[in-house]
């Protein structure tokens, strides 16, 4: 199909992705350009519908981003984050019973005292409206389909989604051409596993001196407890059950605001067992007795999933390219043992808005902001990642048990002595890797939802607010589908169907079928959690951005 050209805009600065990072180095950037009297024009544009719609954390927040970047927010009468951590409690779990761990046993660096527990999406939502009182342009809806380079193969912007474009390829009656919005410099802050980071990531060979990424599965309800179950300020972390020792991962407990729970799981995605499934492991982490009585008289709300980027110091990519750089979960830089990473994203996004700041005074675009990439390990974000390192690859490698104690001794050594006994270590296998095919295993066989504390993937989706088009170019692509069939299927027993958060990919019965199935993907559930994208044995499946606002409309996530 013959295209028209694209209409294009010019702006000093483009942020792709309006989350903490994105919306911090916006914010930044005014901020300075109003210090020193700089014109400086700069949009965000933003893939869901509205900003905070796609954003879901747990989530206990380090303020030390907010208070950085906007050092009065706590007078703000319509601040998001009003309810401060009062209580911090570990519990390990086993199959009926388990034990609260002692704070005295953990590195001072794992202390909630201090934080806050609340909304992440709320809390983008409120620094959105700051941005935007600042002269921050924000295009929620449309999402960045594409990364545009000169002829010197500089970055000089993004390109949104066309609109309007049928499944079969072809325009439709409403068909709207995408935009082109070039900038001097072009800020990526798509979150984990972005679609045109990992282009970027390929090209400029960012990843070349690090380590690979690893990621998590975040699964996330939102309840409305009982008076006589709600504790204001208590935050709950556990371990152990129901995973099995080599998988990792564990829970978070948040209560918050008016009596609200924040509930979730985290499955670390190098677990080995092709019939693992992360969503139905929560569902049965929720049954443990020391865990359901928080929901006696409580009700179901709200429901969500993401992938969390797990790397850590040694897996952060080289930061910046000709005309841009990466920012916040893009770059990698959440602290798994802390379960916390929007207050490095903050801060990510005001370092950069400083480099760039500073090239544009100076009269620069489109080179390297070498002041970013030098700066940030000797930053707050780097002294709060490098003491972390290893926790992940000893978890990893000697599972939950073993590998935690050892992580725990690790921090204390960095703690205590800045330095660690087993140096920098590597990540092994990337999580795709990991999987074993299914003659290998014991199948795991999970039981049925009961409707009122646990439940099956179509309602939970339905809880997250999800549409797409369905009308539109598929936005889950499978590279080779006799290789999807022949390995994912035939090999490893389908892992999508369980891996997937959203009941997006199943493999039906099909006599028509050369083969008797069929792959069938259910693009209208994906909640963009990107889990397929990054746990695929063969690497064979590639997310995308749909069209237009498509996808979950989070509240209160």
């Amino acid at each position: 199909m013959a295209l028209p050209e694209r209409e294009g805009m010019d702006f000093d600065v483009v942020i792709v992705g309006a989350g903490p990072a994105g919306l911090a180095a916006a914010i930044r950037l005014k901020q300075l350009s109003a210090e020193k009297g700089e014109e400086l024009s700069v949009v965000v544009v933003e893939k869901g519908g509205e900003v905070g719609a796609h954003i879901l954390s747990g989530a206990v927040v380090d303020p030390l981003g907010l208070d950085t970047l906007l050092p009065e927010w706590r007078d703000d009468p319509d601040r998001p984050l009003k309810t401060a951590v009062e209580r911090d409690e570990f519990l390990f779990l086993t199959k009926n019973s388990g034990v609260t761990m002692p704070n005295v046993f953990f590195p001072k660096l794992l202390s909630n005292h201090g934080n806050f527990v609340g909304s992440l999406s709320n809390t983008v939502k409120w620094l959105g409206a700051k941005a935007e009182g600042l002269g921050v342009e924000i295009y929620p809806g449309f999402p960045a389909s594409e990364v545009l380079y000169d002829e010197r193969g500089i970055v000089t912007g993004i390109a949104t989604g066309d609109l309007g474009i049928s499944r079969t390829g072809e325009a439709r009656d409403d068909f709207t051409r995408g935009m082109e919005l070039r900038a001097k410099y072009t800020v990526f802050g798509e979150g984990a596993r972005g679609s045109l980071t990992k282009t970027l990531i390929e090209r400029f060979g960012l990843n070349r001196n690090s380590d690979h990424q690893k990621y998590g599965l975040g699964v996330k309800e939102l309840w409305q407890l009982a008076p006589n179950k709600f504790e204001p300020g208590l935050v709950q972390h556990t371990m152990g059950w129901p995973l099995p020792n080599k998988a990792g991962g564990g829970s978070w407990l948040y209560h918050f605001d008016d009596h609200l729970l924040s509930v979730g799981f985290v499955t670390h995605l190098n677990y080995e067992n092709p019939t693992l499934s992360p969503f139905e492991e929560f569902q049965r982490f929720k049954t443990h007795p020391m865990i359901a009585e928080t929901f006696e008289g409580a009700k179901r709300i709200g429901y969500g999933a993401r992938a969390i980027m797990e790397g850590g110091w040694q897996s952060v990519p080289k930061l910046v390219f000709p005309g841009g750089c990466l920012v916040g979960d893009s770059a990698g830089f959440v602290n798994v043992p802390r379960i916390k990473g929007s207050h490095n994203a903050i801060l990510s996004g005001i370092q950069a808005a400083d480099a760039i700041f500073d090239a544009l005074v100076a009269g620069r675009q489109g080179d390297e902001l070498t002041a970013y990439e030098e700066g940030w390990r000797d930053s707050p974000i780097g002294r709060d990642l490098k003491p972390v390192r290893n926790v992940k690859p000893l978890w990893s490698k000697y599972g939950t048990l073993v590998g935690v104690g050892l992580g725990g001794l690790d921090m204390w050594m960095n703690t205590i002595a800045n330095a660690s006994l087993f140096g920098t270590l590597g990540h092994g296998k990337p999580d795709h890797a990991c999987l074993k095919p299914l003659s290998e295993v014991t199948p795991i066989t999970y039981p049925k939802p009961d409707g009122k504390l646990t439940f099956d993937r179509l309602s939970s989706v339905y809880l997250s607010n999800t549409n797409h088009e369905e009308d539109q170019p598929p936005h889950l692509k499978v590279k080779d589908m006799e290789l999807q069939k022949r390995s994912e299927h035939d090999v490893y027993g389908g892992p999508s169907s369980r891996y997937c958060p959203a009941g997006v990919y199943e493999w039906v019965e099909d006599k028509s079928a050369s083969d008797g199935v069929r792959f069938q993907i259910n693009a209208q559930n994906c909640v963009h959690c990107k889990t397929c994208d990054i746990k695929d044995p063969n690497q064979n499946i590639n997310w995308v951005t749909p069209e237009g606002p498509g996808g979950p409309n989070y509240t209160n996530l």
